[in-house]
């Protein structure tokens, strides 16, 4: 089969023929129509993490299609179905985590395109049990970005606890922030967005965002407190340890900062404001697979769309150069020729 592979760390990926992967009780092989591109998958192929990814690899974890082959083990399922493979790969299923429906902080999981292969490929192999389905009137292209971009912001914006009617900050527009806008609408919450340009204030205004602050030419937090007293809550996307301080400052007594980024560097936060004002800070890692299957819905409804730009496998070291660059506007989606 075809597959993007990354041999070395920073070093372009390769287009290659591998090996079908064989499938045991509990996997089910999937065809994959498309793959969403994401920045984690360029840290992957860098080696930016303390915890480093297996090499060779083949990235990938945002990968639809539909199941060819079943384990013998998986009675839930049945060739023809239509499937994403998330982040999430597998989780142990039995820790206190996995117990208590957080399966994400479950320290033996398994991640898709990361420790183990993802779907940059026209076959990946999955595991059976954590496989979801997609609903049948969302397109492949249409759910791929879903399976970590779009679950990701919807589940910062449910830990958040922010209320409908209540007002929600977004920091970043992009290829995370333009799906959280949706969703934060979409349940009902008011939106402020954060980014900077002409471009990002028409796209979030077009979304429905109230109010859109330009970080060049406003300072966000004193641009909130004057619009509406401090957001209920505040959705970090951006990759920016300013952006992250501003989102705490942006917030009102008792509301509440989920960091989505990961910058680099560390946020220092102040103890006697935090306390005095009740500010919750909260980590917020994608989600589990009943937020996915949730996010999926929103997206069935036609409440939630991501902006994709659709190209083939073949030009991914070219899609990692633009990302680079940040020269991409919503999320870029590889199409394996199958779409349906």
């Amino acid at each position: 089969m075809k597959a993007a592979v990354v041999s070395t760390f920073k070093e372009r990926l390769e287009i290659k023929d591998i090996a079908i992967p064989d499938v045991g009780a509990k996997d089910v092989l999937v065809k994959i129509h498309a793959c969403g591109i994401c920045h984690t998958d360029l840290h992957a192929c860098h080696g930016d993490w303390p915890v480093k990814p297996k090499l060779p690899l083949v990235p990938g974890h945002e990968g639809v299609g539909e199941i060819v082959k079943l384990g013998s083990e998986i009675h839930h399922l049945k060739v023809g179905d239509r499937v994403g493979i998330p982040w999430l790969f597998s989780a142990c299923g039995q820790c206190d985590y996995c117990l208590e429906g957080q399966e994400t902080l479950c320290l033996e999981q398994q991640n898709a395109g990361y420790s183990v292969d993802g779907s940059y490929a026209e076959y990946c192999l999955a595991n059976g049990d954590y496989v979801v389905k997609i609903p049948d009137n969302l397109s492949f292209v249409d759910a791929a970005p879903l399976f970590c971009a779009g679950v990701t912001t919807y589940k910062a914006l449910k830990v958040s606890e922010v209320k409908p009617g209540q007002w929600m900050a977004i920091v970043g527009a992009g290829g995370l922030g333009h799906l959280a806008i949706q969703y934060a609408l979409a349940m009902g919450m008011k939106v402020i967005a954060v980014d900077t340009g002409a471009e990002k204030m028409a796209l979030a205004k077009k979304l429905g965002a109230t109010h859109f602050i330009d970080f060049k030419h406003d300072k966000p937090s004193e641009k909130i407190q004057q619009l509406v007293g401090g957001a209920h809550g505040v959705v970090c996307t951006a990759v920016s340890k300013v952006a992250f301080a501003e989102s705490y400052r942006s917030v009102r007594r008792g509301g509440s900062i989920v960091l989505v980024g990961l910058p680099p560097e560390e946020m220092p936060i102040p103890i006697f404001d935090t306390v005095l004002n009740a500010v919750k800070v909260i980590g917020s890692i994608v989600g589990t697979r009943k937020d996915l299957k949730e996010c999926l819905q929103f997206a069935a409804d036609g409440k939630v769309k991501a902006i994709i730009e659709v190209k083939p496998l073949e030009q991914i070291n070219e899609i990692f150069a633009d990302m680079l660059k940040g020269e991409i506007t919503g999320r870029i989606v590889v199409d394996m020729g199958n779409e349906a």
